[in-house]
């Protein structure tokens, strides 16, 4: 029923039916759901087609020419300047529009000019007041207003001021109040009567600013009675129609005298400047011709044209889009309510401001919330985002521009807030709980081009993902775990990855391979980072450095690597020698002082100094391959300034036995515990390029474990057994990046001499490795200290032989293998500290007591976190 009442109303509010609109003129949203209009909105077919066709057809010229060209782009200029103020119902006569890159440069002009302005007047400054729901960009004039500023708090604080109570002290110092007419965390509405009534009881000393940008993305402004608009209004286009990249500051040009002293003048807002004498005459036909600094972005202003011709033949008006994304939000909010784990318990819980989506005038189409698991415990936002992501949900996460909202609603006081900056937390990071609570939400805002699709497949996303039932399979018997106990594993597979985020080499069985503190030799001693910002890249964002394959040739002492181009395949060979006098030429891009430079780059969040290729043939290898300006750099390993992350002792890490569908019933240890603290002291194993730890290990029946609850999952979904027609198909062992894979039996094919075990196939331990506190390999015994789980992201969606993403394996994994909100497959681990060979004081690697390998059907013998 809610579905035929949505297509009635869509009928009724716009032209023609959403999905047939949206089959038009989105091509973009196929297969996927978009949820972030509040971000932006997005461009139609029909709007980039018309604003093409006006650019082939016309010649536009500089609007500061007297050329035909440049007079037609000045009158098309002033034409949309009018189409754009009636938008929003507004009289040329009494306002004028600016034309600003965005609803913020907007804020800072009004700041700026103000303070400008009672500089010269004679005045000390201004007072600013601003709301707890303001945008960032609102907050940041406080840093302007010299005659100091106060937050509001609460609505009724507001009121207080405005009347002039007792509660507020007052004086004659001009005073500017700035607030959203839509919070862009939640979508509250607030009001837009504040504007009068600040006029009529606080008298002209006192300006408004209002922050219109996220409500006018769907619901109309209407600025018609100038007694009870505010004084400056700022919105950005790209958030009503997508495009163009565009905002502006609407004037009351009853407060346009404050412009009057702005200091800075650029060119078009001078009638004369002379330079030997610090004197110019301003402009003072407009406002907008004193404030438009510079040539406009007149091919923008152009497509605004465009924009608002074909939002309008779309959705007919404002207020259809407004009842329409209403609808929308209702049903969203109320079947997002309904959805509970198997205790009763909800899963998600709202921020909201006392506010109905029943209400338009008080609610906008957006949602706050954050998702709690069965025993309410928080789940972390990124690690949902990025599950969203997978299955081609685009939502956002985070703080979301809006600090006050989001402390005020998430109950963090500034104490807290700047503890969590002590402690590491920046904007955009992944701190998603400190201190018990939640850092951010989730944000889902709906807009023009929403369907109830977009509103079936999110519901689903979440009920099938986040809403918790009994574990498919009953806990293994803890006797098996017993039997364990006595047998061993075997190394099946080596793999080092010399370049981080690209393809892996994997040892040959029968060949030796060398271990170190911070890992296998040569593992991700290389990184390609981008030649603008020095950052390392990797698969998250760029899935073709899957790609790039390296090969270890120690015979001839290269670094051979293979790139598949649209020419061909390419090679490129880099010396493995880290510290070589010997001049070498440039092709084949030895690592000296000759042909690299040291600089600094951001790996992982760590800053760390690297030496970059400057050889022109290795930038352009990389650059061509992955169609982005990036290079080869090295990491030295002979010092280290980077540690492993992952120092949990196992039996304290998250994932526990009796917390995983099928894991084992919990017992407590302190053997583990104890081990680990002896064998570490508070030492911390060093790294190189890696995420987090020197090695990281996987088990071939958890893998195969996997691939079943894969299959599993498509059947109950399709009725069909996975294949390779549009459903999930059994991942690689080689996505999850392993350095060390161990099996319960080898391949046939393995040269190893070591005897094979003697139990069947059928006896594989799934996930068995994480009861393991650490474990031996080889004749030599080596010693590895198991550090923690593995954390894994949408990455491991990344085919390693095609690039292609995909979305399992971390559908799966988050059915499965969820603890605390974070999916974990597989173990970190580090040569034990009794391994170790750094020197404590310098971190440099001094003389091994003993050269330490490990080869292809080496024994593993593992130690158990569990109680004999």
């Amino acid at each position: 029923m809610a579905d035929e009442k949505l297509d009635i109303i869509g009928r009724e509010f716009y032209p023609e039916a959403i999905d047939e609109i949206r089959d038009r003129e989105y091509p973009s949203l196929r297969d996927t759901t978009y949820l972030d209009h509040a971000g932006t909105a997005l461009y139609a077919r029909s709007l980039v087609e018309n604003y093409s066709r006006d650019l082939t057809e016309n010649l536009f010229g500089n609007p500061h020419s007297a050329s035909a060209s440049s007079q037609l782009t000045s009158s098309r200029i002033e034409d949309i300047r009018l189409q754009a103020l009636r938008f929003f119902n507004a009289d040329p006569d009494v306002y004028d529009l600016v034309f600003v890159p965005n609803a913020t440069a907007g804020i800072k002009l009004v700041a700026d000019t103000l303070r400008d302005f009672l500089a010269g007047s004679g005045q000390r400054g201004f007072w600013y007041g601003y709301h707890v729901d303001s945008h960032t960009s609102l907050v940041g004039v406080r840093e302007l207003a010299d005659l100091g500023n106060h937050c509001f708090t609460t609505d009724d604080e507001v009121r207080q001021w405005v009347n002039n109570e007792p509660s507020f002290k007052d004086n004659d110092d001009t005073k500017l109040f700035a607030y959203p007419a839509q919070s862009n965390m939640n979508g509250r509405r607030l009001p837009l009567r504040w504007c009068d009534q600040i006029r009529n009881l606080r008298g002209q000393t006192t300006f408004t600013l209002l922050d219109a940008a996220s409500l006018v993305s769907t619901a109309p402004l209407d600025l018609s009675d100038p007694r009870i608009c505010p004084d400056f209004t700022v919105v950005s286009f790209y958030k009503i129609f997508g495009f163009p990249d565009l905002g502006a500051l609407i004037v009351r040009k009853e407060s346009g005298h404050i412009f009057k002293h702005r200091k800075f003048f650029g060119g078009g807002t001078v009638d004369m400047v002379t330079v030997g004498h610090q004197w110019h005459a301003k402009k003072q036909t407009s406002i907008h011709e004193q404030l438009e600094d510079g040539t406009l972005p007149f091919h923008n202003i152009i497509a605004l044209d465009s924009a608002l011709r074909v939002h309008n033949r779309l959705y007919g008006s404002m207020s259809n889009i407004s009842a329409h994304t209403s609808f929308l939000s209702q049903q969203l909010y109320n079947r997002l309510s309904l959805i509970k784990h198997a205790n009763g318990m909800p899963v998600c819980n709202f921020y909201m401001s006392g506010c109905s989506y029943e209400d338009p005038t008080s609610q906008g189409p957006i949602l706050a919330l954050n998702l709690l698991d069965s025993n309410g415990g928080w789940l972390g936002k990124s690690e949902i985002e990025k599950l969203a992501s997978v299955k081609a949900i685009h939502i956002r996460s985070g703080t979301l521009c809006n600090p006050g909202g989001t402390a005020s609603l998430l109950g963090l006081s500034h104490e807290e807030m700047e503890a969590n900056y002590t402690a590491g937390q920046r904007c955009g990071d992944e701190h998603d709980i400190m201190q018990g609570k939640p850092t951010g939400a989730l944000r889902l805002s709906l807009g023009a081009m929403t369907s109830s699709r977009d509103i079936d497949r999110f519901v689903a996303f979440i009920a099938e993902f986040y809403a918790e039932r009994a574990p498919l399979s009953p806990p293994m018997d803890l006797s098996m775990i017993k039997l364990a106990e006595t047998n061993r594993f075997y190394v099946e597979s080596l793999c080092v990855y010399p370049i981080k985020s690209c393809s892996g080499f994997p040892v040959p069985p029968g060949v030796t391979w060398q271990v170190h503190p911070e890992g296998l030799e040569w593992d991700r001693e290389w990184c390609i980072v981008h030649q603008g910002t020095g950052a390392a890249l990797s698969q998250k964002r760029y899935p073709r450095m899957a790609l790039i394959k390296p090969i270890l040739d120690l015979g001839r002492g290269f670094l051979r690597i293979t790139g598949e181009f649209t020419t061909g395949r390419r090679q490129l060979d880099i010396s493995l020698r880290r510290n070589d006098a010997q001049l070498v030429p440039a092709e084949i891009g030895n690592c000296q002082s000759s042909s690299s430079v040291r600089k600094s780059s951001l790996v992982c969040g760590d800053r760390v100094i690297i030496q970059v290729y400057s050889s022109a043939e290795v930038s352009s290898f990389f650059s061509d391959l992955l169609g982005v300006p990036c290079t080869l750099a090295r990491f030295p390993p002979q010092s280290y300034s980077r540690h492993a992350r992952t120092s949990l002792p196992p039996s304290q890490h998250p994932i526990s036995r009796n917390q995983m569908p099928g894991s084992f019933p919990l017992e407590t240890s302190q053997r583990a515990t104890n081990n680990y603290s002896r064998a570490n002291q508070g030492k911390s194993n060093p790294i190189l390029l890696s995420n987090e730890s020197p090695i990281l290990l996987i088990s071939r029946s958890s893998v195969n474990r996997l691939n079943e609850q894969i299959k599993e999952s498509s059947i109950a979904a399709t009725g069909l057994s996975a294949t390779n027609n549009g459903y999930p198909m059994a991942v690689a062992a080689n996505v999850f990046r392993a350095n060390i894979v161990v099996a319960e039996n080898l391949p046939h094919s393995s040269t190893s001499t070591m005897p094979y075990p003697s139990f069947s196939p059928c006896f594989e331990q799934p996930y068995v490795e994480d009861t393991w506190s650490s474990f031996t390999v080889g004749a030599q015994n080596l010693r590895f200290d198991i550090l923690g789980s593995c954390q894994r992201c949408q990455m491991v969606c990344v085919d390693q032989l095609t690039a292609e993403r995909r979305e399992e394996p971390l559908s799966t994994l988050a059915k499965t293998r969820r603890v605390g909100g974070k999916i974990f497959f597989g173990r970190h681990a580090g040569l034990s500290a009794l391994e170790d060979d750094t020197n404590e004081t310098t971190n440099e690697r001094v003389n091994d007591r003993t050269d330490r390998f490990i080869m292809v059907g080496d024994i593993v013998i593992p130690s158990f976190d569990i109680i004999d």
